[in-house]
């Protein structure tokens, strides 16, 4: 390993960087494309709800296909999916003028890019020993921050002016596409280390998943973290369909301060944060607690910083200074829940791969539900209602973080030197933040 880095895979870490480019390119502007196209804005958000919905099934599912499958195998299955069904949705989705037939296409688009990057993750947990892989996954995330978050940002602010949205919607099928090539030409079938369930036939695979699902209502503990975890990314998914329209002066609660080009700018510096403090809030969970990390600044902190992204511009105008400042506190909030990935397992470790699973699960759930609720409040509430109801949600994953228990650092006593140097390393990162 370099750097923490496994050599063998260095290129599966290009790959994530090359396909989250392209498949981010559309997410900071396609809600208002889509109302300038002549959809409503509940129209926008249904279709970026109808996407998370679809992320959310195939997030749940795709750990266990890559091991019934091959991780490699998988990828690269999730990779022509998404560029056939952009092709699909250029030309036949958005040239139609049909909404349905825009939820469908987008909708299933939705299924590839969990089936591409959570199935490189397997391919990391199979091939790192334990110790190192924290590591390989505070990695695997720089590359996914630096492909959705800056390529996947930046390239379009530029772009737009140029060619604009539809032809930038084009753009990011090169991406994708070299994403692609570089897993199939470069990214190793497999390294020579077991599967995380290799000792599992293929029935007990899909037990293990189902049981992704039960679990939540036999561990209440599960149950619990699992709200948090679809709570704790909200404004992640939810304000690339609300903020644009507000900020714009698209939306009746919102004026003109920014274009959409700014706003592209401004949601990659929040991304380009994260980048570093994945890292750094990984190191402090595991010496300091996970639990009250993401309780303070994850919780507590996304409310204020969701608040400031509606009220900065209130009270500053189109000062790109001070929503820079917010768009910084955001970054440093939602990188804390980091540690959530350890939690799920620690708290069913008979159950490590089912407790995976249901991470997976909320994690999807959370690409839903954040558009979902600006669906059904945008009409009555507009976005001030959007974002005091994000606000007053993640308050509500800080009490309920209070309740869940599981074994930490930082909070339980230190074991003995033998004891602690039998015992594997906490899995940090296996799964998506």
């Amino acid at each position: 390993m370099v750097l923490g880095i496994p050599r063998k895979l260095f290129f599966g870490y290009v790959a994530i960087a090359l396909f989250m480019a392209g498949d981010g390119f559309e997410l900071t502007f396609l809600s208002t494309y889509l109302v300038d196209l002549g959809y409503t804005q509940v129209d926008a958000a249904l279709v970026f709800t109808v996407y998370g919905l679809v992320a959310a099934i195939s997030a749940w599912t795709s750990g266990v296909l890559a091991e019934m499958f091959g991780a490699r195998r998988a990828m690269l299955t999730g990779g022509f999916l998404w560029i056939t069904l952009q092709v699909l949705f250029l030309t036949v989705g958005l040239g139609s003028g049909s909404l349905p037939l825009i939820l469908v296409l987008y909708g299933a688009r939705a299924a590839a890019y969990p089936l591409f990057i959570y199935a490189f993750v397997v391919l990391i947990a199979q091939s790192v020993r334990r110790e190192r892989l924290a590591s390989a996954m505070g990695w695997y995330w720089a590359a996914y921050s630096v492909g959705i978050g800056v390529l996947g940002t930046y390239l379009p602010s530029v772009l737009i002016p140029m060619v604009g949205e539809n032809g930038t919607l084009w753009l990011a099928l090169p991406f994708v596409a070299a994403g692609v090539l570089v897993c199939l030409t470069l990214v190793p079938r497999n390294v020579g280390a077991a599967p995380l369930a290799g000792s599992l036939d293929r029935r007990a695979r899909l037990r293990e998943l189902a049981r992704g699902a039960t679990i939540l209502g036999e561990n209440r503990q599960i149950l619990l973290a699992a709200v948090v975890r679809v709570i704790c990314n909200l404004t992640l998914f939810g304000f690339p369909v609300v903020m644009p329209l507000y900020l714009t002066g698209q939306s009746s609660d919102g004026q003109e301060w920014f274009d959409v080009t700014e706003w592209m700018r401004l949601w990659g510096v929040m991304f380009a944060v994260t980048i570093f403090t994945n890292v750094i809030w990984g190191r402090l969970g595991d010496r300091f607690g996970w639990m009250r990390q993401m309780r303070w600044y994850g919780c507590v902190g996304c409310a204020v910083a969701t608040l400031a992204f509606l009220y900065v511009p209130q009270v500053f105008g189109p000062d790109m200074g001070a929503m820079v400042v917010a768009a910084v506190l955001l970054g440093i909030a939602v990188s804390a829940f980091v540690p959530m990935g350890a939690i799920f397992p620690a708290l069913a470790p008979e159950h490590r791969g089912a407790a995976i699973s249901a991470h997976n699960l909320a994690a999807g759930m959370s690409t839903f539900l954040g558009p979902a609720i600006a669906a059904v409040l945008l009409p009555s509430l507009g976005v001030t209602g959007v974002c005091w109801a994000y606000a007053g949600l993640y308050l509500v994953g800080a009490v309920l973080t209070l309740f869940i228990h599981p074994p930490q650092p930082g909070v339980v006593p230190e074991r003995r030197p033998v004891e602690a140097a039998a015992a594997p390393a906490p899995a940090r990162e296996l799964v998506s933040r």
